[in-house]
């Protein structure tokens, strides 16, 4: 499982639209997107690329956060 940090979200539309957009991308699944925590945690098959997965989530109207 892996986890990144997202800034933006403020309701249950916004984790909605995240888990949306991660879910749209190729090789990852099982996602879960918690607004409480900021964070959103999937599982991904082979490598995924950082870039794809910023790309997806700016689309979507969020940022995730580097760390």
């Amino acid at each position: 499982m892996k986890t990144i940090k997202i800034n933006g979200m403020s309701c249950q539309h916004c984790v909605m639209a995240v888990k949306k957009a991660l879910s749209g991308i190729d090789g990852i699944e099982n996602v879960t997107v918690d607004l409480a925590t900021g964070t959103a945690t999937f599982e991904g098959k082979g490598s995924v690329d950082r870039e794809t997965i910023r790309h997806h989530i700016e689309e979507a109207g969020y940022e995730l956060v580097e760390g």
